[in-house]
């Protein structure tokens, strides 16, 4: 990596884990020559909990297709797209790249209808945010190593998990409790890393769910192009391909948005950082507004896009027929588990708290650990019918 920005996080000044860990692996020797940030990031893709995305929803409930997005992918671009963004800006890409890997960790089966659907369930018990379960889980619930519980990660990376989308000013139960051993300065802005990883998020999502709404055929060009920046866009590769078939130019239409979005966030967060002298990573953190983000031209044609999807493709009749159908499987399985907790995995059952709301805390741990398919094929288990 080239020498960082003085804006940047570098690994040689973490804050440093909550467990000391020494530099020696079980025989004596240096596992690697990594810094924290890297086996951070390594952590992450060797946890348990970054396998399961292969099998959790992006955007489409149990797609037919091998080609659309699950949660894993999704995960992968938005991770991209980070390091891009991070190498233009001097930022640490290792950082980046594990929070980007990280950020959806914590969603539960079926995307926000799970999440709905166990939002509910736990609203006697304190809620339930995808956000801070990603936290709980990688601090609680992995269990790779014999002496503590979590991936043991490193302050830089879980307050970046914390605050990607800004200072924290009522946390949940979920991150009081993460905050409580390791104070993650929950009223700060971030770091840059971070403030990168949550656009980044946007961007990926904003303009691949079109490339998937379009594949589903949920979506078509000629409504897409009811937007004005989106309609010149599309203009422009027109007169560059005025011999190629439309369907054939809807990946370069995805690839030109992504670049225009990009360049944009590179260009103005460079020019924040000079605008208000940020010259150290705590400048960032002290700072007023976000550094990191979008222009103010951007950032409403970006409200303008996420509105025409959610009117267009989330809240699709087909889309919310599959939701429906989600939401009842969550619901039901809770159910369940509150009302006979023996259905659970024994190893979960053996350690099933005898009190409230600890008892429906671990009830939700292990339902929001759960793929798309175990969830489908345990409530056909339990309930003695198919969801399909």
């Amino acid at each position: 990596m080239d020498s960082l920005a003085r804006y940047a996080s570098d690994p040689h000044q973490s804050r440093g884990r909550r467990y000391d860990e020494g530099r020696a692996g079980s025989n004596g020797s240096v596992r690697g020559p990594r810094d924290d940030f890297q086996r951070d990031r390594d952590r992450i893709i060797h946890s348990i909990s970054f396998r399961r995305l292969r099998h959790k929803t992006q955007v489409f409930v149990a797609p037919d297709g091998d080609h659309f997005r699950v949660r894993l992918t999704h995960s992968l671009e938005v991770a991209q797209i980070g390091r891009t963004i991070a190498r233009a800006l001097g930022l640490n890409e290792d950082l980046t790249e594990a929070l980007c890997l990280a950020h959806d960790i914590g969603h539960p089966p079926f995307g926000h209808a799970g999440e709905d659907a166990l939002e509910e369930a736990m609203a006697d018990y304190g809620g339930f945010d995808h956000n801070a379960q990603t936290i709980r889980t990688l601090t609680k619930l992995e269990r790779p190593y014999p002496r503590w519980d979590g991936l043991n990660l490193t302050w830089e990376m879980l307050e970046g998990l914390a605050k990607h989308n800004g200072p924290v000013l009522d946390p949940t139960w979920a991150l009081q409790e993460a905050n409580a051993p390791m104070p993650l300065d929950l009223n700060s802005w971030p770091s840059l890393e971070a403030q990168i990883a949550a656009v980044a998020d946007d961007i990926a999502y904003d303009n691949h769910d079109i490339d998937d709404g379009i594949r589903a055929g949920l979506l078509s060009i000629d409504q897409l192009l009811t937007m004005p920046f989106i309609a010149a866009q599309w203009s422009d590769i027109c007169t560059r391909y005025p011999d190629i078939d439309r369907d054939r130019l809807v990946p370069e239409l995805i690839r030109d948005q992504i670049g225009m979005m990009v360049n944009d966030v590179i260009e103005t967060t460079m020019s924040r950082i000079n605008e208000f002298g940020i010259s150290s990573v705590d400048d960032v953190r002290q700072a007023d507004r976000m550094i990191g983000g979008f222009s103010h031209d951007m950032a409403a044609k970006e409200r303008t896009l996420k509105k025409f999807m959610y009117a267009n493709l989330y809240y699709h009749s087909e889309q919310m027929e599959a939701a429906e159908k989600a939401h009842v499987i969550v619901a039901e399985l809770v159910a369940a588990y509150r009302d006979k907790p023996s259905l659970l995995p024994e190893s979960w059952a053996v350690t099933l708290p005898d009190g409230e709301p600890d008892r429906m805390r671990h009830i939700a741990d292990f339902m929001a650990g759960m793929t798309d398919r175990y969830a489908s094929n345990r409530h056909a288990e339990i309930f003695g019918k198919a969801n399909d």
